[in-house]
């Protein structure tokens, strides 16, 4: 039943990917509010199949890179409608549904196949470690996907190119906005989620840091979007720098989930 909603979520993740491209190509408000709703059914029918895996495994399935890429996905999208219920922004899920597609497609790599889990990846500590981290992960490719779309109506403004395209997008103080509370939200998940995951590294090797690729590149990252954050809300950023920043912060964060994972030897490769 696992195998059965997962794949049926793809199939709908991609429906709702199309309705929302096309919802820009025709420059309908309508079409992306029906995109909307595949969405949501999308995200029921994911949330099956983690309920169907616990049940069969007895575990959470985040565990593997594969299963991450799973949960990151879920995440996304649920923050994403989240913030449509706040702020008039469908039109951004143009680019958050086919990110969560393209996301699934890896996901469906090692769909059914067996992970061997190491003894020290057991325990509930493991668990909360990598459900905050994801959790934090998510936001911050939704501010990043906010920060791009900031980016594209900016430019059509500055170009005085205005059309009925531009004015189907949502406004600039709203897609900043998105990008502003998405980081800040962001932030405590993956601070958490690296501390335990610190506490974790001690009870298993006797040492909460290991230089592990995975753990340098985490923290690079950390200290990038703690240096955005503190420019926002101390400094004063927004609109321009801020979508910038958080496209270059998550670029950083991308090579750490997956670069290091697939390519690097770390302690966090059980694909």
């Amino acid at each position: 039943m696992d195998i059965l909603a997962f794949k049926a979520s793809l199939i709908i993740y991609f429906v709702s990917a199309i309705g929302y491209m096309t919802s820009l190509y025709v420059k309908r408000v309508v079409v992306a509010k029906m995109a909307t709703w595949v969405l949501t059914l999308a995200l029921l029918n994911h949330t099956l199949f983690f309920v169907f895996g616990y049940a069969k495994t007895g575990r959470f399935p985040i565990i593997s890179l594969y299963e991450t890429l799973s949960f990151f996905t879920w995440v996304m999208t649920a923050v994403y409608l989240v913030f449509q219920l706040k702020t008039k922004t469908r039109v951004l899920g143009a680019f958050v549904s086919p990110i969560a597609f393209l996301l699934m497609i890896l996901a469906s790599v090692g769909l059914g196949g067996s992970v061997p889990i190491p003894p020290s990846m057991h325990g509930k500590l493991v668990m909360i470690h990598a459900i905050l981290a994801v959790t934090g992960e998510a936001f911050f490719c939704l501010a990043a996907c906010a920060g791009a779309m900031y980016l594209i109506q900016e430019g059509l403004i500055k170009r005085k190119k205005m059309s009925s395209f531009s004015r189907i997008l949502p406004s600039l103080t709203d897609m900043d906005r998105i990008n502003h509370i998405s980081l800040l939200a962001g932030f405590p998940f993956l601070t958490i989620g690296i501390l335990a995951g610190s506490i974790w590294a001690q009870t298993v090797w006797g040492s909460h840091w290991q230089w592990d690729p995975k753990q340098v590149w985490t923290l690079a990252a950390w200290f990038f979007y703690a240096l955005i954050i503190h420019q926002r809300v101390a400094i004063g950023w927004k609109g321009h720098k801020a979508a910038i920043s958080s496209l270059l912060a998550f670029v950083a964060l991308l090579v750490s989930l997956v670069a290091v994972t697939l390519f690097a030897v770390t302690a966090h490769t059980f694909i």
